[in-house]
């Protein structure tokens, strides 16, 4: 994982009681709209467009035509606005792999085709431009926030952009919608974002953590050792790596395995044995995906 920095009141129950009377024999509104103007509600009919037709006036508007002075709106009740930003005409979003298009499904067409839109340009940019993927995601949770797949592409999207409170928000979420724990290393890193490595070692003590799987095993594993470290804990994190999967030399996770030993070894002062290691890792590295050659020499 990297060294760090990414997601959802109740108002009062209307009156039940009888509307009362004012003085002129008008009725008072009431209601749960009782509070909103006239021109914030849908309309009900009763007007016409036929040339000569009288204007109605508004129960309570002045005489003279000026309408009464504006009321303030429950902001709480109101779907806020986001920036949504521009999908490039070529992006489709038929270029979404089937299973994720299929976790669409329960979208309307014309939904289902924005977000499938929003997140093929959350992959296409999640390399090269991490902050408009971001604002990509947050566009596809805005337009579909009941479903885990977007909220876990959100969270990631946060994630890489560095934005650690938003990433932990959309991660919870997914998770709370779908019981999948596979992200549990990734919020836990947020957590060391956020600068809570206590709590990013109750993650990696909890029992989900025995339902991983062995990447996601590891990458725990690494996350926990950096919050060790964040907390001073330098042995305890090189204890917390220790273990038999170092030997393991062909997969995909060996080489991050081996490099975060390495370079705890080094940070608890054990620098003979950082540079064995980083050997090792480098040994394996055949894309060269970290600097551990470098850091193995005298």
């Amino acid at each position: 994982m990297e060294e760090r920095k990414n997601s959802h009141p109740p108002s009062d129950p209307a009156s039940t009681s009888r509307p009362s009377h004012s003085s002129s024999g008008q009725r008072k509104p009431s209601g749960p709209n009782s509070q909103r103007r006239r021109e914030d509600l849908p309309a009900r009919g009763g007007s016409t467009s036929r040339p000569g037709a009288p204007r109605q006036a508004r129960v309570g508007s002045d005489p003279r035509g000026k309408p009464p002075a504006p009321m303030d709106r429950d902001q709480s009740r109101l779907r806020p606005r986001i920036f949504e930003p521009d999908i490039p005409e070529e992006i489709t979003g038929e270029e979404l792999d089937k299973s994720l298009r299929a976790e669409l499904l329960s979208l309307s067409p014309e939904n289902a085709k924005v977000v499938a839109r929003h997140l093929e340009c959350l992959a296409l940019y999640a390399e090269s431009d991490p902050l408009l993927a971001h604002k990509h995601g947050v566009a596809a949770a805005h337009h579909a926030g009941r479903l885990a797949v977007v909220r876990e592409s959100a969270g990631y999207a946060a994630y890489r952009a560095g934005f650690f409170e938003i990433a932990l928000k959309e991660l919870r979420a997914a998770n709370r919608i779908s019981g999948d724990v596979s992200m549990w290393p990734v919020m836990a890193d947020c957590e060391r974002g956020l600068g809570n490595p206590l709590k990013a070692m109750a993650l990696a003590g909890s029992a989900e953590v025995k339902r991983l799987a062995k990447p996601e095993e590891i990458e725990m594993r690494i996350v926990a050792a950096g919050a060790r470290r964040d907390l001073g804990e330098l042995d305890a994190a090189v204890v917390t790596l220790t273990c038999k999967d170092l030997s393991n030399e062909s997969q995909e996770w060996s080489v991050r395995l081996r490099y975060a030993y390495a370079d705890a070894l080094q940070a608890a002062g054990r620098i003979e044995q950082a540079k064995e290691w980083f050997r090792k890792c480098a040994a394996i590295d055949t894309d060269e995906s970290t600097d551990a050659g470098e850091r193995a020499k005298p």
